[in-house]
């Protein structure tokens, strides 16, 4: 009885939701844009079948794999010093991550767009360094990648912090008392300790990114879509829900069997350790 109520919220705003959109990707529609009655597999093949739609997807993949791959070799000097630093340097590197996530997305990205057209602030640094012709990153998988790192940097930094400062630092100066060296400590004592706290970034970090709508439209353009964008055209300029609800569907079906596989590999990872260790 206590649950139900949670229950029941869950099953009407997010499972309903996501039933009536799978049944509606299994339509199609008519030319003259009617819905036609049965369920098919037309707008599945469709998605697989054109180059254009099939390129965008693996963008999508690699965007979100190489914006949580980077998200973590950044995340890990600044949990690091949240969880190691005294508190002045944990206040202030918190603060500094935290920060961002105060400012709207759009204004982020507007940022992040004056910075690296042709004659924003990298450009002009680029030139004072003795870069003739700086590269050209606006509106190009660049850009995308660049501001997503930024944007969801946050997200997987605090749940390493989190998973580093539970480790205990008696674990750590017993193995530099035995004569390891600072990595190797990194490797065999924080990295492993640290893993759930990695599964749980890399999750929110892959997933946000994988849906992300608002950083590629504006510094990617119609030059770097991602699912994202291609939701928006076909239900809202092209009208094709159905073919909107297909590539939906998709996502979400690649964002939940990636983190679950992800997740089951980190926690067995996990375990293989600590079974070792005792």
């Amino acid at each position: 009885m206590l649950v139900a109520p949670t229950v029941l919220f869950l099953a009407v705003w997010f499972l309903w939701p996501v039933l009536s959109m799978v049944t509606l990707s299994l339509t199609s529609r008519s030319v003259d844009g009617v819905m036609v009655e049965g369920f098919t597999l037309e707008n599945y093949v469709r998605l697989f079948s054109t180059d254009l739609y099939f390129r965008i997807l693996i963008r999508t993949i690699r965007i979100a794999v190489l914006t949580s791959l980077i998200g973590a070799l950044f995340a890990y000097p600044l949990a690091i010093a949240i969880a190691r630093g005294g508190p002045t340097m944990a206040r202030v590197v918190t603060i500094t991550i935290i920060a961002p996530l105060l400012v709207n997305v759009v204004v982020r990205s507007y940022g992040w767009q004056t910075i690296l057209n042709k004659t924003g602030a990298l450009a002009y640094l680029l030139k004072s360094v003795g870069v003739a012709s700086p590269p050209v990153l606006l509106y190009t998988e660049w850009a995308v990648l660049i501001a997503c790192v930024h944007v969801y940097l946050p997200f997987m930094v605090m749940p390493l912090a989190s998973a580093i400062g539970r480790i205990d630092g008696s674990v750590e100066e017993a193995a530099r008392v035995a004569g390891a060296s600072r990595l190797s400590c990194f490797l065999r004592i924080v990295l492993p300790l640290s893993l759930p706290g990695l599964a749980v970034g890399v999750s929110l970090v892959f997933s946000l990114s994988a849906a992300a709508y608002v950083t590629p439209q504006i510094l990617g353009g119609n030059f770097s879509p991602l699912l994202g964008t291609l939701i928006e055209q076909q239900i809202l300029t092209l009208n094709d829900w159905p073919f909107g609800a297909a590539i939906s569907t998709l996502l979400i079906a690649m964002v939940l069997i990636t983190n679950l596989v992800f997740l089951k590999i980190v926690n067995r990872r996990f375990a293989r350790w600590a079974g070792g260790a005792r």
